[in-house]
């Protein structure tokens, strides 16, 4: 793997609060990552113009606000995302097959080809375990969920899920080689686990099967954001070769 392709992997989750930290993010990380996360803190303070704002530095954009509400609302929803030209944008595969063949419908009446974004389900979240499940009454292991969701997602049209890099192999094997696979819970060598229950290395999770790392903390504390940046790049590079 070059080390563009393994720059292209890599979204920097931006969890900041204005359009000021955009800025400079956008220009630190410049030709380091290859997409920025517009997550629920940071659009719901500055909304569409954070999106804007990324683009205006030439960054492409995945938008994670995890959409989960009646068919019809997410369809719309979505087919917004889609407008504001984002590459990646996201729904809650606990919404049902129902939610998510709505919203492709929509987006795929309006966008084709390189134009239209690449949908994305959200499984089960990184910070759940097995007790988390048992507390809102499910009763199946959290790798169970996953896989039923994912195959939920695929049947339903959607392009690719949002999953913890364990279940990386269990996804593949469900849904095929083509179906992307984003993962949060991503944590290089170098840095902690923080709030993350389910975690791999970038190298273990690209060499996994994973297309896409969603990777925050450790670029954002890192002294030297660029750097982290480069050493990640550089372990996805070493795992794949």
């Amino acid at each position: 793997m070059t080390l563009e392709e393994a720059r292209n992997k890599i979204i920097f989750a931006l969890d900041v609060h204005g359009l000021d930290d955009i800025d400079r993010w956008a220009e630190t990380l410049a030709g380091k990552i290859g997409m920025f996360k517009v997550g629920k803190e940071l659009f719901t303070s500055c909304g569409p113009a954070a999106v804007k704002a990324v683009q205006r530095h030439g960054g492409n954009v995945f938008l994670d606000l995890k959409y989960h509400d009646i068919p019809n609302t997410v369809a719309n929803a979505m087919l917004e995302a889609a407008r504001l030209g984002v590459q990646l944008a996201n729904l809650h595969a606990l919404g049902g097959a129902e939610m998510m063949e709505t919203a492709v419908s929509a987006v795929h009446r309006e966008f084709s080809g390189a134009d239209r974004p690449r949908l994305l389900a959200v499984t089960i979240l990184t910070s759940s375990t097995a007790v988390t499940l048992r507390q809102i009454g499910i009763e199946h292991t959290v790798q169970d969920m996953v896989v039923r969701l994912a195959r939920l997602a695929r049947e339903s049209g959607m392009d690719g899920v949002v999953a913890s890099p364990q279940e990386i192999g269990l996804i593949r094997d469900a849904c095929g080689p083509d179906f992307l696979i984003v993962t949060p819970g991503v944590r290089p060598s170098f840095a902690a686990a923080d709030d993350q229950k389910r975690i791999m290395t970038p190298g273990e999770a690209v060499s996994s099967g994973a297309d896409y790392l969603v990777i925050g903390r450790p670029i954002a504390k890192a002294a030297d954001p660029g750097h982290s940046a480069d050493l990640i790049t550089a372990e996805i590079t070493e795992s794949v070769a």
